[in-house]
C-alpha cells in the first residue's frame, strides 16, 4: 500500500469515527430529553416512571385546589376514572382553574404525589392537547363500562 493510499484510509477512518461519535451523542441527548405523556389512570396503575420526568394531563378536579404558603399549591387531576394529587410551587398560568384541562411536567415523589415543575393550561375554550383529549376519552369509557364482572 502506498503512503498516499494509507493516508486516505486513515482519514476516512477518522471521519467515520467522528460521524459515529456525533450520532451517538445526538441519540443520547434525545433519549435524556424524551418525556412521555401519562394519564392519571396510567399513573395510578403504575405505568409511569418513578424517577424520571414525564407529562401528566387531565382535568383539575372541582374543589381540589388548595393554596399554601407563598406560591405553593396543591390540586388533583382526573381523567373521569382515576385521580392523582399534584404539588406545584410557582406562578400558575392565567387560564388555570378548576374544571380546566392542563398538562403538568414533573415527576412522582416517594409519597405518591406528582411534583410539577411546570403547569400548562389550554389557550382557549376550543383547544385541548390531543394527549389530554385521548386520556379523558379513555377515562370516560372506563367509567361508563363500570367494574368488570
Amino acid at each position: 500500500m502506498t503512503p498516499a493510499r494509507r493516508q486516505r484510509l486513515v482519514l476516512i477512518a477518522v471521519m467515520a469515527l467522528g460521524v459515529a461519535a456525533a450520532v451517538g451523542f445526538a441519540l443520547k441527548a434525545f433519549q435524556e430529553n424524551l418525556m412521555f405523556f401519562f394519564s392519571p389512570t396510567e399513573v395510578v396503575e403504575g405505568k409511569a416512571p418513578q424517577n424520571a420526568p414525564f407529562r401528566l394531563g387531565g382535568m383539575v378536579s372541582d374543589g381540589s385546589v388548595k393554596r399554601g404558603e407563598g406560591l405553593k399549591i396543591q390540586f388533583t387531576l382526573h381523567d373521569y376514572n382515576k385521580t392523582v394529587g399534584v404539588e406545584y410551587e410557582g406562578i400558575l398560568p392565567d387560564l388555570f382553574r378548576e374544571g380546566q384541562g392542563i398538562v403538568a411536567l414533573g415527576r412522582m415523589n416517594a409519597h405518591g404525589q406528582f411534583v410539577a415543575d411546570e403547569v400548562l393550561a389550554k389557550h382557549d375554550e376550543n383547544y385541548m392537547p390531543p394527549e389530554v383529549k385521548d386520556a379523558l376519552a379513555k377515562g370516560q369509557q372506563a367509567q361508563n363500562a363500570g367494574p368488570a364482572k
